[in-house]
C-alpha cells in the first residue's frame, strides 16, 4: 500500500539499557507459582515456590528489596494481564517482561524435543529468556489511570456484548419452535427492554391470548411503544393467530428457557448500559479524547476503542509500522532463501485491537470519501475483510501521526496531500474549504 504521503518521523532515541541486580523466572499458577532466580553475575540459580495469595506477594517482594538494597530486579512472567501482574506491579524495584507463552514453549520444545514439561523448567526458561534475551522484549510499563480504565471497560463492554449476542441467537431459536408470532408482537431487538419485559410474563403464545387487550395495550404504552396503528396490528394478531404447537411437554421446556433468557438478557442490557455511561465519562475526560473524536465512523463505540489501543506513551510506537505490527493489521510473509512461500494475517496478536482497527475501517467507508474510494479499488483485486484491514492500515498511519502530533483529523488536508502525489485512485475527490495544520 503505499504510504509516501505521510512524512516521515526519526525514531525515538535508544533507552539507556537496564542495570538489574538479579533476574527472575516466573511460572504462572493459579495457586503456586515455580520461581527461578539468579544474582546478577551468577550461574546459581535458586528455586523455590510462591503460594498465589496478597501476603505472600508482598512477604516475597519486600524480602527481594532487602536482599538487593536499590537494585532492580527484571522479572520474566508469561501473562500481561492478571492477578499476578496485577500484584506485582506496585513495586518499583520489580521490572516485569511480560512474554507470550508460546515464546516460552517453542523455547522449551527447541530445548527439550522430547516434550518434557513442568513447573520449575518453564520458570528455568523464562528466567534464561530475561538474562540473556531481554532485549527482545518490552518491560512492562503501565499506561495513565483513565487509559487503563478505557481499555479494561471497552474490553469488558465487548464480552457482555457478545453474550447478549448469544442469548438474542439462542432466544431466537426457543421462539421459532413453539412462539413464531413473538417476533411480531416485540419487534426484531429480543434484547430490548419491551422484549424481554413480555417474554418474562408471557413466555407463550397461549399465555399471551389468555390476557385482556386492556392489559397489552397498557403494557406497550408503559415501554413507550404508543404507535396505534403498530399496537392495533399487535392486538389484532393475538386474537387470530394460532399456536405452532399445543404439545404441553414442548411448551413447558422451550417456554422455561425462554423465559430464563429474557431475564440474562435483561441484565445484560443493563450491564452494557452501565458500561456505556463508565466510557463516555473516562473517555470525555481523557486528554486526548478529540483526537479520535475527530475522525469519521468512529463514534461513541470505538472512539474509546482506539485510543485505548494507542495510550499515552508516544515512545511505545516510534513508527506508524510499530502500531501496524503490534495490531495484528499488517501481514506476515513467510519465506525462504528465495522462494516467497506465503502471506498471511498475523496470528499472534491482541485479536481486540485488530478487531478494533477492523471495524473502525468499514465504519470509515460511509462518511469518508477517500476511505470508500480507497475500498471499492481494493474490493476489485480482494474480499472484503482483506481490503478492510489494507484500509485500517492506511488508516493507522494516519492515526499514528495525528497522535505523535496531538492534532484532530482533518480530511481537506489529507486529500489534499493525495493530489499532490499524484494518485489517480483519488483524482476525482476535491477538498473544500482551507486546510488546518493536521493529517
Amino acid at each position: 500500500m503505499n504510504t509516501s504521503n505521510m512524512p516521515s518521523t526519526p525514531l525515538a532515541a535508544t533507552p539507556t539499557p537496564l542495570v538489574f541486580a538479579a533476574y527472575v523466572g516466573l511460572d504462572w499458577g493459579d495457586e503456586k507459582h515455580a520461581v527461578s532466580l539468579a544474582a546478577a553475575g551468577s550461574e546459581k540459580i535458586e528455586r523455590s515456590t510462591l503460594e498465589q495469595t496478597p501476603e505472600a506477594l508482598v512477604t516475597w517482594a519486600s524480602e527481594l528489596r532487602q536482599r538487593f538494597p536499590g537494585g532492580k530486579i527484571a522479572v520474566c512472567l508469561e501473562q500481561a494481564r492478571g492477578p499476578l501482574i496485577y500484584g506485582l506491579q506496585c513495586y518499583e524495584h520489580l521490572v516485569l517482561y511480560p512474554i507470550n507463552p508460546k515464546s516460552l514453549a517453542r523455547l522449551r520444545e527447541a530445548l527439550h524435543p522430547s516434550h518434557t514439561k513442568d513447573d520449575p523448567m518453564d520458570a528455568d526458561l523464562a528466567l534464561e529468556l530475561v538474562r540473556k534475551h531481554r532485549e527482545h522484549f518490552r518491560p512492562w510499563q503501565p499506561d495513565t489511570v483513565p487509559t487503563r480504565q478505557l481499555a479494561l471497560l471497552t474490553e469488558g463492554r465487548r464480552s457482555f456484548v457478545d453474550q447478549h449476542t448469544a442469548g438474542t441467537n439462542a432466544l431466537q431459536t426457543h421462539l421459532k419452535s413453539i412462539f413464531p408470532q413473538a417476533l411480531e408482537l416485540i419487534g426484531q431487538d429480543l434484547g430490548s427492554p419491551l422484549a424481554t419485559d413480555f417474554l418474562k410474563k408471557w413466555p407463550t403464545l397461549q399465555h399471551v391470548q389468555k390476557v385482556k387487550a386492556a392489559v397489552l395495550r397498557r403494557f406497550y404504552y408503559g415501554h413507550n411503544s404508543r404507535s396505534e396503528e403498530l399496537i392495533q396490528q399487535r392486538l389484532e394478531l393475538v386474537q387470530k393467530a394460532q399456536p405452532l404447537t399445543s404439545d404441553e411437554a414442548l411448551l413447558a421446556a422451550h417456554g422455561l428457557a425462554i423465559q430464563s433468557l429474557a431475564a440474562q438478557l435483561a441484565v445484560l442490557h443493563q450491564t452494557i448500559t452501565q458500561y456505556d455511561r463508565q466510557i463516555a465519562a473516562v473517555f470525555t475526560s481523557h486528554p486526548d479524547a478529540p483526537i479520535f473524536q475527530s475522525l469519521p465512523g468512529a463514534g461513541a463505540a470505538l472512539a474509546p476503542r482506539l485510543l485505548a489501543a494507542l495510550g499515552t506513551d508516544r515512545s511505545r510506537y516510534p513508527t506508524a509500522l510499530a502500531v501496524n505490527c503490534a495490531s495484528g493489521i499488517a501481514p506476515v510473509t513467510e519465506k525462504s532463501g528465495k522462494t516467497q512461500y506465503w502471506v498471511h494475517l498475523r496470528w499472534s496478536c491482541p485479536k481486540f485491537q485488530r478487531q478494533s482497527w477492523h471495524e473502525f475501517a468499514g465504519c470509515s467507508i460511509k462518511l469518508c470519501a477517500w476511505a470508500r474510494c480507497c475500498y471499492d479499488q481494493l474490493r476489485k483485486r480482494m474480499g472484503h475483510h482483506e481490503a478492510l484491514r489494507k484500509l485500517a492500515y492506511k488508516w493507522q498511519r494516519i492515526v499514528w501521526r495525528m497522535w505523535q502530533e496531538r492534532q484532530s483529523y482533518d480530511e481537506n488536508r489529507y486529500v489534499k496531500s493525495l493530489h499532490r502525489d499524484g494518485l489517480k485512485t483519488y483524482a476525482e475527490l476535491a477538498p473544500q474549504g482551507p486546510a488546518t495544520n493536521c493529517e
